[in-house]
């Protein structure tokens, strides 16, 4: 093979890639609005789904866990609060479990959602069951805490995916219930509406 030949195949090479980069460029600038569109339109209807009886969510402010960036909410019905949403990130067995979290006034926890996550099929995605999401309705903070044994007073971890479990109710669940707690706290009975830097 000549250095005539090398050249031609390099160049030839170059040229293909440019092109497909090219192509990626404008398949992504088309479709990049449409996928931020239906992320907000997915996490709007996350959020109605865990206050139903909200008329109005409003965003509160950002914060960070396991510098996963999430967002923490106020659910009004009628301009009277309702209740907060905070998104928070359990650390799990193999992946960050993304977790949506409805509170009432009180903080005790109505509802939870597992937005995302990347744990083992059969084992740690049934974080996702409605039957183990439902042990969550009600519990306040002394009562966040995944245990192996039957239990309805703590959270009963599932069997054989005890790590998922706890990233989900001690880390995910319980640390974005406490941020909430002391940061409403922080900002008084005001409850403001600005966002957090």
């Amino acid at each position: 093979m000549t250095a005539k030949d090398i050249f031609k195949i390099t160049l030839n090479l170059v040229v293909i890639y440019l092109i497909g980069g090219l192509i990626l460029a404008v398949v992504y600038a088309k479709t990049s609005p449409i996928m931020y569109k239906n992320a907000v339109h997915e996490k709007e209807t996350a959020l109605k789904e865990l206050m139903p009886d909200a008329d109005k969510i409003e965003i509160l402010g950002d914060w960070s866990i396991h510098d996963k960036p999430s967002e923490y909410f106020i659910a009004k019905k009628n301009n009277a609060i309702i209740g907060y949403i905070i998104q928070s990130h359990g650390k799990g067995y193999s992946s960050y479990i993304n977790t949506l979290i409805a509170v009432d006034k009180d903080f005790k926890v109505q509802r939870i959602n597992i937005l995302g996550h990347a744990e083992t099929p059969g084992l740690g995605d049934e974080v996702e069951t409605e039957s183990f999401k439902n042990q969550f309705i009600g519990k306040d903070m002394e009562h966040l805490k995944a245990v192996k044994t039957e239990s309805t007073e703590n959270i009963q971890a599932i069997s054989g995916a005890t790590i998922s479990s706890r990233a989900v109710t001690e880390d995910a669940v319980r640390n974005g219930v406490d941020f909430l707690i002391k940061t409403l706290k922080d900002k008084g009975t005001d409850h403001g509406t600005d966002r957090r830097n």
